[in-house]
């Protein structure tokens, strides 16, 4: 599958490398969960990948047996256990419902879009894309990026904050208001709330709103 992906090449010392413009992590996540809860009773249909120039879509058959939106949380829950049993045995994957964790958090650390979730209505499609600049990405994958940045940290112990999310992008601390009224307007959605409404705005943290 790695052969398939685009590639950058970097200099490790005297040695250049070839690295995927994509988390290695993601994708071995993504794959296995494709077939894990593709909904086997449906008929002409089977997970697809797809790779493009700056996307990877991966579609199975059913639909989400949980709220995306609770994807992190949410204790395990598989559509087809003997085949998520049998790729627990394999190592491919281990049945503890942290896949959506892992993918979340290995595009925080490439500086990408949490992948886009899109429910259909018999069918599930996972878009991953390659580097955006912040200006670029569509709002919607701004405020879905900031939530799940929310709801990673809310699982680790820790709350969101402006810089943490300036972090999570790029974006340099003199462009702060860019990510202050993201912000604001995913708390505007409900999908995050703060600890203390009452604190000052730079001392401000967020939790998800199920938190």
């Amino acid at each position: 599958m790695e052969g398939l992906l685009p590639k950058s090449e970097e200099l490790e010392g005297v040695f250049r490398r070839d690295k995927t413009v994509y988390p290695s992590i993601a994708i071995r996540e993504l794959i296995p969960n494709a077939f894990i809860h593709q909904d086997l009773s449906m008929t002409g249909t089977s997970p697809m990948i797809e790779i493009f120039d700056n996307r990877i879509e991966i579609t199975n058959p059913g639909t989400p047996l949980v709220e995306v939106d609770r994807f992190i949380d949410n204790p395990p829950k598989s559509r087809n256990e003997c085949i998520a049993s049998l790729l627990r045995r394999t190592h491919i994957c281990e049945e503890r419902g942290i896949g959506w964790d892992r993918i979340a958090l290995s595009c925080e650390l490439h500086q990408i879009p949490t992948p886009k979730i899109d429910v259909y209505a018999d069918s599930t499609k996972v878009t991953m894309f390659s580097h955006i600049p912040f200006r670029n990405i569509p709002i919607n994958e701004k405020k879905w990026t900031c939530y799940m940045h929310a709801c990673l940290k809310q699982i680790n112990g820790e709350q969101m904050t402006n810089a943490s999310l300036r972090e999570r992008f790029g974006i340099p601390e003199r462009n702060k208001a860019l990510i202050s009224r993201l912000i604001a307007t995913v708390v505007e959605e409900g999908l995050i709330k703060s600890v203390d409404p009452d604190t000052a705005p730079r001392h401000m943290r967020y939790v998800p709103f199920w938190a």
